[in-house]
Order: C-alpha cells, then structure tokens, then sequence
C-alpha cells in the first residue's frame, strides 16, 4: 500500500496583517488593549513576541512581565487569600458565574485568538471557548457543594466530622495546545474553592491570556472582589521556576510535557507543596474484530487528526486485531485523503498547521525513526503550503504501519502520527496498551461486552481516562481529567477535583461532660 496523495485542495491562506487586525479587534472587544498599543508599552522594557502559526509569523511583541512585578503578584496574591477565604463559597461563585457570562458573550472573540495562537480550526476553538463556559456553570453550582462528611466515632458525646477550607495561591502554569480551557478549568473551580490564582501561560499564546485576565477583571469589578483574586505572567520558564520554588504557591498546576513534570515536581516538594501535573499522553485504542468499523473509523479519525494531533488525547497508537486490521486501515487511508488541510478559519478545513516549525522537524523525525525500526508509511506525513507560508508547519496527518512497538512509538511526538500495531488476543492486545510509560487517554472499540468490561477492569487499561466505542480525546467537565504513570497523577475538572484546591480538617467535638479517649486509653 502506498501513501494517499488525492487530498483536496488547499485554500489559500489568511494574510498576517489581516490576522493581526483580527486579533486586535477581538483582543479591544475583550477589554484588553490592541495590539499597536501593547507595542508601545513595549518598547521600553523586556518584550514577549505574539505569533501566529497560520502563517508563522509574528503579530507583535508584548510587554513582558518583569522579575519586580511577578514577585509583586505573589505577593498580592497571597495579601488576597488572607481575606478571599473568608468569604462564603457562594458569594465567589458569583465572580465566577459573571465570568462565565462575560464568556459567553465574548466567546467569538476569544475563539478568534485561539485559532490565530493556536491554530485550531474554527470548530474546535469555539468548543474550547464553550468547555470554559461549561467549567464555569460547574463551578458555580460547586460553589454550594463543597461538601465535608459526618464520620461515625467511638466516643459517646462525641461527634467525628471533615470540613474543607482554602489552600492558598494557586499557581497555574499552561500549554499553548488548550491556552484557555486548561487555564478555566483551574481558575473557576480555585475561585470557588478561596484561592486566587496565579497565571503562567505558554509563551506562544500570550494573546488569549491576556484576553481572558481583562475578562476576569471585569467580572471582579462587577461583582466587588478584589482584583488580586488573578494575576498574569507574561514570560519565560523564570516565572515557572518562580511559582514551583515559592512557598506562598500553596498549589502548583502544571500542563505540559514529562520533561516539565520531572523540573516543577521535585522543586515543589523540596518545600512540601502540592502539585497537579498534566503531563504526556501516548494513548491508545483497541480495535476487537467485533467492531463497528464504520463508528470505528470516525472515532479514531477525530482522536487521531483532531487539533493536528496537538491534544494531550490524541490517537497515538493503534492496536488492532489481525482479522480487521486490512480492512481498517483501508478505511484510515481513504478517510486521510478525504481530510482538507489548510487555513483554520475556513469552515471546510479540520487540520490546521503545527504550532511552529519545530513541531514539523520532529514530526518528521519520528517518522524516519518508525521508518529505520521497520515502519511502513502508508498516508501522509508530507509538508504542505511550504511555498506559502515557508514559516509556517502544515502536515498531512500520518499513518504508519509497525512490525512492533519499538522506541519511538513508545516515545510521545506531538504531533499527527498513528501507529498501527496487530494482536491475536485480548491480553496481547492490553499488554501492548498498557507497555508504555504513559497513562493518560485509551479506548476500545466492541460490541462484546465481555471485552469491553475486560478493558475496563483493575487488569485492563492503566489509563485515568478509559472510553468504549468512541475514541481518546473530546472529554467532558463532568469528570474528573488526567492520568497515571508519567501522566503525572492529577484531576482536574470535574467530579471531585475540586479536592486538589482545598485543605482537609478533620474534627472532634466534645459536646458531653466527660473526656473519654479514643482507643481506651486510660490517662489520669
């Protein structure tokens, strides 16, 4: 089988001066300032450049924050918290509801600077405006929910409880594939929870991030909180390595790669912090031969090609049973040629550039790496639109067949790469899945019921995401987001995570006359 090559055309690509007028509007429409005014203020200090990869170039630069006003946001901060978390739960719930508010009527523009930063088709940027319109309603209703227990103890007149309380400054530190939906999903629920927060965000998507802090800070000012309540980082790894050493971050919530993980963990439990880390993801879908090839096809295409294979939940690997592995990849290839590929904003388009050209470089490392251990390429992985926008990474999304699970496919490229891998059985199949160091996101497509209860069981996936019948990536709020292994462990989002923002008191109150210990003891 040799790689597809009828795809269709290309449309022709947006002009940077036009984007940057774009971005400049919806930046004003935000409640920030455009970007020929941020060009001013920079020019005399330490700058950040705005870039876009739809054309790789630069739309400006910023100011950057400096070392004197990062240690003054910190020190707000934690001024703020001291009075933020006293206030009930339900009155900071309001900030957040006006900011969800504040984000659904802006969310066209917010999904603009999405697409310019991060080059995400129009669809999926709007989507990731929506998750953080979603993480606010959570959020809110959270607001009144953050429930202790009532524990049952040994002692007569006695009564054995949990409450939860504030943890302190929450430091967030984000990657530029989600710039906004990860920052959301930790702020509105550490609102809530009393803490205020503190924002690093990835330096190649400072645009959305100062959108959405005016946001923020027009919701405080029309509910009456403080300002301090957020504060943003404009810059480098400094002021990472600031928020992982400073002991007034009670909690440091890092997205990004294991490379990062293995730097902030350490530092941060030098001084006996708390860290959330989203780290990589090498995630993978069993295909049994009872699938349905059709449904199949369309889950692991999205999970796959989705954001140019750009999610912390894309569709890395493959594995598929060897009776419905011709016919599959079949439908893969077909489907790959049918994917236009091209400017983000167009409504026809679902594959946008890499977000810059060393993304390309890898990507074609990795796929000379599959190629030395015996891969075979059998869609894509080409460079497109290099005439049109030479610094700019537009590639096909590529699919290769491996003999085994060799380094490379066992090595997370961020980027659109598929391996395809065989099996005879079931535990071959889970054994695969589970041979990498990852744990992030898996799937399994069946209609056996045995088997997708066995991929779900203590023994199946080690993933902290386990899905039957769709494909890796696209989780909802409502759960809570993360994984194992070099995953890194934490939740965020939905269901209980809100934990990770809170100290735990257990407490005893004596409400009798007498001063019975626990476990029998005698004493006096």
């Amino acid at each position: 089988m040799t790689p597809a090559t009828a795809h269709p055309a290309a449309p022709r690509l947006p002009d940077t001066a036009a984007l940057r007028a774009r971005a400049s509007s919806a930046l004003r429409r935000c409640g920030a300032r455009d970007l020929d005014t941020y060009a001013d203020a920079a020019a005399t200090g330490p700058t950040l450049p705005a870039r876009t990869p739809l054309t790789g170039a630069a739309l400006g630069h910023l100011p950057a924050t400096t070392p004197g006003q990062a240690e003054a946001a910190l020190a707000e901060a934690h001024r703020t918290f001291l009075t933020w978390r006293t206030v009930p739960a339900p009155v900071r719930g309001a900030l957040v509801k006006r900011l969800g508010e504040l984000l659904t009527a802006h969310q066209e523009d917010l999904a603009d600077l999405v697409t310019i930063e991060a080059g995400k088709i129009r669809s999926e940027a709007l989507g990731e405006v929506r998750e953080m319109i979603d993480i606010c309603d959570f959020a809110v209703g959270l607001s009144r929910q953050l429930y202790g227990r009532t524990i049952a103890g040994e002692r007569p007149g006695h009564r054995l409880s949990e409450t939860w309380h504030p943890l302190g400054v929450a430091g967030v530190i984000s990657a530029f594939n989600f710039p906004v939906a990860v920052w959301s999903w930790n702020t509105a629920v550490a609102l809530v929870c009393g803490d205020p927060v503190v924002w690093k965000p990835s330096e190649l998507t400072p645009l959305t991030a100062l959108a959405c802090t005016a946001l923020l800070a027009r919701a405080a000012a029309d509910t009456g909180a403080p300002a301090g309540v957020h504060h943003l980082l404009l810059g480098g790894r400094e002021f990472g390595e600031m928020l992982a050493d400073d002991p007034r971050v009670a909690l440091v919530s890092a997205t990004g790669s294991v490379r990062m993980g293995r730097q902030v963990a350490p530092r941060v439990a030098a001084r006996f912090g708390r860290c959330l880390l989203e780290l990589g993801g090498n995630n993978a879908a069993v295909v049994t031969p009872s699938a349905d090839l059709d449904l199949t096809v369309r889950g692991i295409v999205f999970a796959a090609a989705g954001t140019a294979g750009q999610r912390c939940t894309t569709l890395r690997r493959l594995i598929v049973h060897e009776d419905v592995a011709e016919p599959l990849i079949e439908r893969i290839v077909h489907a790959y040629g049918q994917l236009p590929l091209g400017d983000p904003f167009d409504a026809a388009t679902l594959v946008g550039p890499l977000v810059d050209t060393a993304a390309g470089t890898a990507m074609a490392e990795a796929l000379a790496a599959a190629q030395r251990d015996g891969g075979k390429l059998l869609a894509g992985g080409d460079r497109c639109l290099a005439a049109e926008a030479p610094e700019a990474a537009y590639v096909r999304p590529a699919l290769v067949r491996m003999p085994a699970q060799t380094e490379i496919v066992r090595t997370e490229t961020f980027a659109p790469i598929l391996y395809v891998l065989t099996y005879r059985t079931l535990d071959e199949a889970i054994a695969l899945h589970n041979g990498v160091p990852q744990g992030l996101s898996s799937s399994i497509f069946t209609r056996d019921q045995r088997e997708a209860e066995r991929f779900l069981a203590p023994d199946g996936s080690d993933c902290g995401i386990a899905n039957v019948n769709i494909g890796t990536s696209g989780a909802e709020i409502g759960g809570a987001f993360g994984g194992e292994k070099e995953t890194g462990g934490g939740r965020e989002s939905g269901s209980d995570a809100w934990r990770a923002y809170m100290r735990r008191a257990t407490n005893t109150v004596n409400y009798s006359a007498d001063l019975p210990l626990a476990q029998g003891v005698n004493f006096l």
